[in-house]
């Protein structure tokens, strides 16, 4: 059964990999036999986080479709294939509706959508020949309940579910599988400021079932499992990793 979780021989690109959930996603990956390839736009930062776990440094603009498409195409020259892809890279931008401006929404929209979409269109076509892959997009449970002052980011998440369920639909038959975690509250550097501010803590330990913030190492069994053969026949799910948030009331 434990080599049904092995993702030994099988070469994988992280986006946004250089702390917080893609760090702790890539780990994951590394541990388990993965051949991993970490991206982010600082070289410094990400340098640090590849050398920890023995990965690959790949630093670019997942929003330059051209660099992108260089990026994706220069490791199936180094490493011969692409067979893992997760798509976590995304930005964040928080503002009352009425103060939002047409270039903030499309600023958020560009990153954490739009270039998801070229990413996994590449990835595909490097993809396709070795009848295999695994894509997995990093979601969000706030594009199931909604949450204020974020439009664009709950916009471009509950975009990225419906596409990862339409890309599924098509590509499932080419040995290709694409689904989405969406995470709940993690205690990750991007949300220092959120776990100090005592109310919202509270906030959170009482909303969750789990009764606490996630750690990011827990997301690490899910992407390793959608990884995996384990999940040959799982395509098209959007899995939460929520302790219960997108479930109770």
């Amino acid at each position: 059964m434990s080599e049904m979780f092995s993702l030994k021989g099988r070469v994988a690109l992280v986006t946004g990999a250089s702390r917080g959930l893609g760090f702790a996603m890539a780990k994951a990956l590394a541990e388990n036999g993965a051949t991993v390839i970490v991206n982010a736009r600082d070289m410094d930062t990400l340098s640090a986080a590849a050398e920890k776990i023995g990965a690959e440094a790949l630093p670019f603009d997942v929003a330059d479709a051209a660099t992108s498409r260089a990026a994706l195409e220069g490791i199936v020259e180094r490493h011969g294939r692409l067979d893992i892809l997760i798509n976590n890279a995304g930005i964040q931008h928080r503002s009352p509706l009425v103060e939002w401006e047409d270039e903030d929404f499309d600023r958020v929209i560009a990153v954490n959508l739009s270039a998801c979409f070229r990413m996994m269109r590449e990835a595909v076509r490097l993809m396709l020949p070795n009848k295999f892959g695994r894509i997995i997009n990093t979601g969000s449970v706030a594009a199931i309940l909604g949450r204020p002052t974020i439009h664009a980011y709950v916009a471009a998440k509950a975009g990225l579910h419906g596409l990862t369920r339409s890309t599924a639909a098509e590509m499932g038959r080419h040995g290709i599988t694409i689904n989405a975690i969406a995470p709940g509250y993690f205690a990750t550097e991007l949300n220092t400021a959120l776990i100090n501010d005592e109310a919202f803590t509270k906030w959170v330990e009482a909303r969750t079932p789990a009764g606490r913030w996630a750690q990011p190492e827990e997301l690490g069994g899910a992407v390793v499992f959608l990884a995996s053969d384990a999940a040959a026949y799982v395509n098209g799910h959007v899995l939460a990793v929520d302790g219960g948030l997108s479930v109770s009331l």
